[in-house]
């Protein structure tokens, strides 16, 4: 009896195709210089230049508008294969990717058009904006506002915290409270579409009111600047309400939450990617490293080792595809996604672990490549909601669909 092996392939033909190209960029291009760029904390223009002429601005933005209109299964792909290199790199797209979403899902036809094209390109990149100083996981709870002015306008005031790209980005899709009394407050919160001059740290003329302090530093993920934002007196005009402002106010909360979905199929795909890398220097350090007459590969606590983080990384990587997958179908994700993100960020943080581990001192050195894999880690546990917030969309979701 013929057995039809197509079900279990894992890519289509374009898709191992696009995924051979992305991981001989980070083999040549990433992984050789993300030492510097990690050592001066300083941004990789070269490698970002190069990501514009491969197209990896634009992969999910639809050809009419210049991008290679590709669904979020090949997206994930990418982004493990980036992510595998050097999750720096993942997060100049990540925030970027997202702020497109929001555009082709919820924005004006004018909204799409004026800022798509220039955005598949990576001309401009984006920066999406929910926490502040005092809230990250409670996005109910935030104080920045918008309100309506006499011209027509919208005053933006308010100090945002975390901002991926909050620097170099030239848009920054940021959410603001637009009725302070609404009850529940999530209705009445509206996204909005702020532009900025790239790498300017205030913003002048038309982008007057927004200013970026200096970049966070951070124990890891360097290279991509994190920064706060300060809207102080930022006029937004109306037709920058995210979907139009007859459509879009009171929509932001809404809006976020589903470009979260996809957000952390993205960050799932991040934790695959640097558990893979773990892996294989891993069982590359193993087999060169020798004790007691042997390589340590030989022995079996080493081997276990290999066994679990091999099995851990295989498991994150179909339940990242299946998210990513059910997205593409239609379906809501918002589950699945919160699993692949649960599970991946914390396989990627015991792989590496696990990795640092075999390296013994040599872990420790900032010569081996393992340390800044373990710096980089642990950002995956918090971004984009952390361990216990997922639990609890997990937990809400499941007695949702197995109520009694």
């Amino acid at each position: 009896m013929a057995v039809d092996t197509a079900a279990y392939r894992e890519m289509t033909d374009e898709q191992e195709a696009i995924v051979e190209m992305v991981r001989q960029f980070a083999d040549e291009q990433i992984i050789p210089n993300a030492e510097h760029y990690d050592h001066e904390d300083s941004f990789p223009e070269p490698i970002v230049e190069q990501m514009k002429e491969l197209g990896l601005f634009g992969v999910t933005i639809p050809e009419e508008y210049g991008g290679m209109g590709l669904d979020l299964t090949t997206y994930a792909m990418i982004v493990e294969e980036l992510s595998r290199g050097w999750i720096s790199i993942s997060g100049v797209v990540n925030t970027h990717f997202i702020g497109s979403y929001l555009l082709m899902k919820f924005g004006t036809d004018e909204q799409k058009e004026h800022f798509l094209p220039k955005m598949a390109t990576g001309e401009i990149r984006a920066a999406f904006s929910l926490s502040e100083p005092e809230v990250g996981s409670d996005v109910q709870g935030i104080k920045s506002t918008a309100k309506k002015g006499d011209d027509g306008s919208w005053e933006l005031n308010g100090q945002k915290m975390w901002v991926t790209n909050g620097l170099g980005s030239g848009v920054v899709f940021v959410l603001m409270k637009t009725d302070t009394k609404a009850d529940p407050p999530y209705k009445g919160m509206t996204c909005f579409i702020t532009e900025k001059e790239p790498w300017k740290e205030v913003n002048e003329g038309d982008f007057a009111g927004l200013t970026v302090p200096p970049k966070i530093k951070k124990m890891g993920y360097k290279g991509v600047e994190s920064t706060e934002l300060v809207y102080d007196g930022y006029r937004c005009p109306p037709e920058r309400v995210l979907g139009g402002e007859e459509a879009g106010v009171g929509q932001g909360f809404v809006q976020m939450m589903d470009a979260l979905e996809v957000g952390r199929v993205n960050v799932a795909a991040r934790g695959v990617g640097i558990a893979q890398r773990a892996l294989e220097l891993a069982l590359r350090y193993s087999q060169e490293r020798k004790t007691f007459g042997k390589p340590i590969a030989q022995h079996q606590a080493i081997q276990f080792k290999l066994a679990d983080m091999a099995t851990k990384i295989e498991a994150a990587r179909l339940v990242t595809r299946k998210a990513a997958r059910l997205k593409d179908a239609g379906e809501r994700s918002d589950l699945e996604a919160g699993m692949a993100k649960l599970l991946a960020s914390e396989t990627g943080k015991e792989c590496v672990e696990e990795c640092f581990r075999i390296h013994g001192g040599y872990g420790y050195s900032k010569e081996y490549e393992i340390e800044r894999l373990y710096r980089d880690a642990p950002l995956l546990l918090i971004g984009e909601g952390t361990s216990e917030i997922q639990r609890m969309v997990i937990g809400k979701k499941l007695l949702q669909r197995h109520k009694v």
